[in-house]
């Protein structure tokens, strides 16, 4: 016991003996309290004021302030211990962070084992992605004959009478009857006979004439059918025949009897069909997920029930530009050798394909590296340009197919991570980095750009680095922790422990955002204005995204990463410097998405991040309004007159119509809302606004009047929230350039679960939140993102 008890206790007898046991009794309680805030590590340091006016804990040097939190809810950010204002726990310091970074997570040895916590090496690789697809047995179309009715006529006799029967090229298949057959026969024999009489004749054109009637008799026989040795039978004969008979074309597998005995057919009718059965084609179902490692003239290899243990080989031939809506699958045509006949048609089939993947999403195939191939018969391979052996179509290089080249290099091996190492979030996802030289067990959080997966492993499009370590095992459990601490994570994005990044009841503040620059010592001028050049690129690109010039788009997002990069942070610390590295690595993620987009619609997903992300970094570092605002966010003084104002309020009246009928699920007025805003819109005197104002009123117009061309004929809320999204953009945009909302002014709410993940921003008057895009089903869900001053 320390001299300081035993002389309380001292005192405490003493009163005991004087006082009696139940003012002794109350007393000890406020003596006890007292020597627990004595004696507690967690009791503030006496202060003592420094020459230069601070006040720093006594026989230490200066140390930040403490920050107060509760462990029920660690949302809570307090400057000075006290009761938690949720639960009315008492609050516990919480541990600082300044130096270690938002999404650091640190244990100790012992508590890395308990959790199984293993890493894995971020590395190059060509990984194996393995292609399992399901199908059946089909006939090669190319191989088929068909024996058809070349004159009308009676069948008189069917050689081949059931389906199922081989039959030999030149093998009698049919007897017809046919007046027309004879006709064209007597016409020969008659011209035969012409040129007998005329052997003796002395003119010369008569004789010629007449045996160029007897070919053309032999021609008429041939296009009607007959080979020429019938035809010479005809001439040997010297007598017509009544009835033909028909041989097959080509050798085969009868599949199709399409006429009977004794039945009359027109020139055309179809009577056999013939399948050489040598080659089939096995119709394999891909899902859309796998057509990235697909590619024409590769292997693939299947088995059938019908012969167990067995292996069938065959070549992709061709793949369906075709997606089947209700499967999802894409349909893969395997050109297969068949010399035993052992695979029928609509045989059941299990394929796999195992794809080889290099960086970029290309295949490497060491038999078609540096190959020449067929476009139309992928079994024809050659070593130089030529042409198909079978169509005669000239060759095409194999890396036209996307395969590697020849020579694959270490730059063609793509950056990989295990599967087990990404938590998933869409294109995004978050791993946890090994930090090396730390005193304990220590790793980061960091979101990356996943490509696609190939096998046990990931490709990484961004945000890794080869050689660093990721956690492979007890990542989840470290995602919880953070969680739990209120940092960012997987689950809780923005941080603020289990709301998800979301504001469900007027909850306290996320972590991430409790403490803001704008609040702490002043930030370096650069700093800030390079700053405000990322928000100003950011604006950019989301205009650009939302026009349909991909290559306008993706150089926006480009200038966009050039101007982050450019960011001198080397003058940041504490908690402004954790801050700007959360956001820049968001915010080079949205970038590089952009800048990498194929697509127009992969270019508005990043600008839809971009846009949250962006609204973040203005209000975290102070450059929504004040010294650092943007230069646009509202008209100059003079530039539009107090009636523009007042059209312009009607504007957003109908809007506000919109949104709130949506979030009550009421498709009717919704689209009576949107019927409003198009009216309102439709009444704004374009003339009101002057100067700059007036160019930039007009491309909002004309940006309102394209959503609104189509939004109040949508009847469904489902449409109508698809068309709501662009709609709110575009108010949101008109809002920071021209004002509203009087002084209280409007706020953006941003919700990332609308849309599957992609998001979604609309603009209230005023709160709580009142989610149009669920409706009831999540009416709360939502996070406030900035506020736009009224003008």
């Amino acid at each position: 016991m320390s001299e300081t008890a035993r002389k309380i206790w001292r005192v405490l007898n003493m009163l005991r003996r004087g006082l009696g046991a139940l003012p002794v009794l109350l007393l000890g309680a406020a003596v006890g309290a007292a020597l627990f805030w004595g004696l507690s590590p967690y009791r503030a340091a006496p202060t003592v004021a420094t020459a230069g006016g601070h006040e720093h804990a006594s026989g230490a040097a200066a140390k930040p302030a403490t920050i107060w939190t509760c462990s029920m809810h660690p949302e809570v950010r307090l400057p000075k211990p006290g009761l938690c204002p949720k639960c009315h726990m008492k609050l516990i310091p919480l541990e600082s962070t300044e130096t270690a970074g938002m999404r650091v997570f640190t244990t100790s040895e012992a508590a890395k084992a308990l959790m199984n916590i293993e890493t894995a090496p971020v590395q190059r690789m060509f990984p194996t992605a393995e292609i399992r697809m399901v199908g059946k047995v089909d006939y090669d179309e190319s191989r088929l004959a068909y024996i058809t009715a070349w004159v009308p006529g009676r069948l008189d006799r069917l050689f081949v009478d059931y389906t199922g029967i081989a039959v030999k090229k030149g093998d009698h298949m049919v007897s017809i009857y046919s007046p027309e057959l004879y006709s064209a026969q007597e016409e020969l024999l008659q011209a035969r006979q012409a040129v007998q009489n005329l052997q003796r004749s002395e003119v010369d054109i008569v004789r010629r004439t007449v045996q160029a009637t007897v070919e053309a008799a032999r021609e008429k026989l041939r296009l009607l059918g007959l080979s020429d040795q019938q035809v010479a039978q005809v001439e040997q004969r010297g007598k017509a025949d009544d009835h033909v008979t028909i041989n097959a074309p080509a050798g085969g597998i009868v599949i199709h009897k399409n006429a009977q005995e004794g039945m009359y057919v027109q020139t055309g009718t179809r009577i056999y069909t013939i399948a050489d059965l040598s080659t089939v084609w096995v119709k394999l179902d891909a899902y859309e997920s796998d057509l990235i490692w697909l590619r024409y003239g590769q292997k693939a290899e299947f088995t059938s029930v019908s012969y167990p243990g067995e292996t069938f080989t065959g070549t992709i031939a061709f793949i369906d530009p075709m997606l089947n809506p209700v499967t999802r699958t894409v349909k893969v045509r395997v050109n297969v050798p068949n010399p035993n006949g052992k695979l029928k048609s609509d045989m059941f089939v299990n394929g796999v394909v195992y794809s080889k993947v290099a960086a970029g999403g290309r295949v490497l195939d060491v038999s078609l590296a540096g190959k020449w191939i067929s476009p139309m018969h992928p079994e024809i391979v050659k070593d130089g340009p030529g042409f198909c052996d079978v169509c005669g179509m000239p060759l095409v290089k194999a890396e036209s197919a996307g395969y590697v080249t020849a020579k694959p290099t270490e730059e063609d091996k793509p950056l990989v991570i295990p599967v087990s190492a990404a938590l998933v979030t869409g294109t995004r996802a978050i791993v946890y980095v090994e930090k090396p030289g730390a005193d304990k067990p220590t790793v980061e959080g960091r979101e990356i750009v996943l490509g696609p997966r190939a096998g046990g492993y990931y490709l990484v499009r961004h945000g890794l680095a080869e050689g660093e370590r990721v956690v492979a095992r007890g990542n989840f459990k470290i995602d919880s922790a953070l969680q739990i601490q209120a940092k960012p994570s997987m689950m809780t994005p923005d941080g603020g422990g289990g709301s998800s990044g979301h504001d469900h009841g007027g909850g306290a503040k996320p972590a991430a955002a409790a403490d803001t620059p704008a609040a702490g010592p002043k930030l370096p001028t650069l700093f800030l204005q390079q700053v405000q050049m990322v928000v100003s690129a950011a604006r950019k690109a989301n205009e650009a995204a939302s026009k349909d010039d991909l290559r306008a788009a993706r150089d926006a997002f480009a200038a966009l990463a050039e101007a982050i990069q450019a960011v001198d942070m080397k003058s940041l610390t504490g908690h402004p410097h954790m801050m700007w590295m959360e956001l820049s690595m968001r915010l080079g993620n949205d970038a590089f998405e952009g800048k990498e987009a194929k697509t127009l619609e992969e270019v508005r997903r990043a600008a839809q991040s971009l846009k949250a992300n962006t609204a973040s970094l203005q209000s975290q570092f102070g450059l929504g309004h004040g010294e650092h605002a943007e230069p646009t966010t509202g008209p100059a003084a003079g530039e539009v007159s107090e009636s523009f104002r007042s059209q312009l309020q009607a504007v957003y009246d109908g809007y506000f119509v919109a949104a709130q009928a949506l979030a009550g699920d009421d498709a009717a007025k919704a689209a009576g809302g949107f019927a409003q805003l198009r009216a309102a819109l439709a009444k704004v005197d374009m003339s009101l606004a002057t100067g700059e104002t007036h160019g930039a009123w007009m491309k909002h117009k004309a940006a309102l009047d394209s959503v609104l061309a189509k939004a109040p004929q949508a009847k469904d809320l489902k449409t109508q929230r698809e068309w709501f999204a662009p709609l709110s953009d575009e108010m949101i945009a008109l809002v920071r350039r021209f004002g509203g909302g009087g002084k209280n002014g409007y706020v953006v709410i941003y919700c990332p679960m609308a849309f599957d993940g992609r998001g979604g921003t609309w603009l209230q008057g005023s709160l709580p939140v009142r989610n149009p895009y669920f409706g009831a089903a999540m009416l709360e869900c939502g996070e406030v993102k900035d506020t736009l001053r009224g003008k």
